[in-house]
């Protein structure tokens, strides 16, 4: 008699299903990741029970801090990204063939960019492009290399402090920091390293913003801790209050440059390599973009190529 192989367990998947799966493991928590799915904590949490049930396999440690991946969890987020992407290349596919439907490219990008560069060179080609939308999120540059690589974006924009193996790149502006103080600050007047400054009090943005991320880690480098006595929502804010004497600062210089003259503050370029940046556009691959995808990185590159 022929043996009979036991039964699988029936998946019960959608796409919603695993796009709410990895916004819940790169946000963290399942709150967050029900809030960027738009769905109620409720619908979020019954879903991803009704998915692991369905096949009897926990994909999600819960602990007091937020949710991690089970073995069987990393193994469905693998192919969860590969299952979305190629969702994405085919929905771009199709739209070809129907008026009406829009496309949308992801453009991870950090603090600097996301202020500074983008909003005009977006909103012109969102003008020309009527069918397409861009999904843009702030991130620091190690998550946004992690993300090109795991396919989950098509752009990024990132600074050339980070390992860009298996990318390519494009320089795209020039980003060096500066550290504004107040006019009577004693470190006024002379050449300033980060290090020195690390011992006064700052006003910094958003502790989730990229530049904060990033100038935290410079500081825990150097084995210190940055001191922030207050949080602006922009560098706009943020000049403001160190003007006022609230503190120091740290800007890029193209923030510093849009303040009216004269400054209101002292500014000095920062000494460390680190701090003279560059961004950097930056893909897994610029030939294999979706057509889409292609479009917006030529908007981006544009102007590089009429001032190399």
């Amino acid at each position: 008699m022929p043996v009979q192989s036991p039964e699988q367990p029936a998946m019960h998947f959608d796409l919603i299903d695993l796009r709410l799966y990895l916004h819940i493991l790169d946000t963290g928590n399942i709150t967050a990741g029900a809030a960027r799915s738009h769905l109620s904590l409720a619908a979020a949490s019954a879903r991803i029970r009704a998915m692991e049930a369905s096949l009897g396999i926990e994909f999600l440690d819960r602990g007091r801090r937020g949710v991690t991946p089970t073995p069987a969890g990393k193994a469905l987020a693998r192919h969860a990204r590969l299952l979305l992407q190629q969702a994405d290349h085919l929905q771009q596919d199709l739209a070809e063939y129907a008026n009406g439907v829009k496309g949308q490219v992801r453009l991870l990008c950090n603090t600097t960019a996301l202020s500074e560069y983008l909003p005009e060179l977006l909103a012109d080609f969102l003008r020309e492009h009527p069918n397409l939308d861009i999904d843009l999120q702030e991130l620091p540059s190690l998550r946004i290399t992690q993300a090109l690589r795991q396919g989950t974006a098509e752009l990024g924009i990132i600074s050339d402090a980070v390992d860009t193996h298996g990318l390519q790149t494009l320089p795209f502006r020039d980003d060096p920091l500066v550290l504004i103080m107040p006019r009577d600050h004693p470190l006024a007047g002379g050449k300033v390293s980060f290090v020195d400054s690390l011992q006064f009090d700052f006003v910094g943005l958003s502790a989730a913003s990229a530049l904060s991320v990033y100038l935290e880690e410079q500081a825990l480098h150097a084995g210190f801790r940055v001191q922030t006595r207050i949080r602006a929502e922009g560098f706009d804010g943020l000049m403001r209050m160190v003007a006022r004497g609230a503190g120091l600062g740290i800007v890029p210089q193209a923030a510093l440059a849009r303040w009216p003259a004269p400054h209101p503050f002292t500014a000095q370029p920062l000494q460390e390599e680190w701090a003279r940046r560059t961004l950097l556009l930056c893909a897994r691959s610029f030939e294999h973009l979706p057509g889409y995808a292609r479009a917006l990185f030529d908007a981006l590159a544009l102007p590089l190529r009429k001032n190399p």
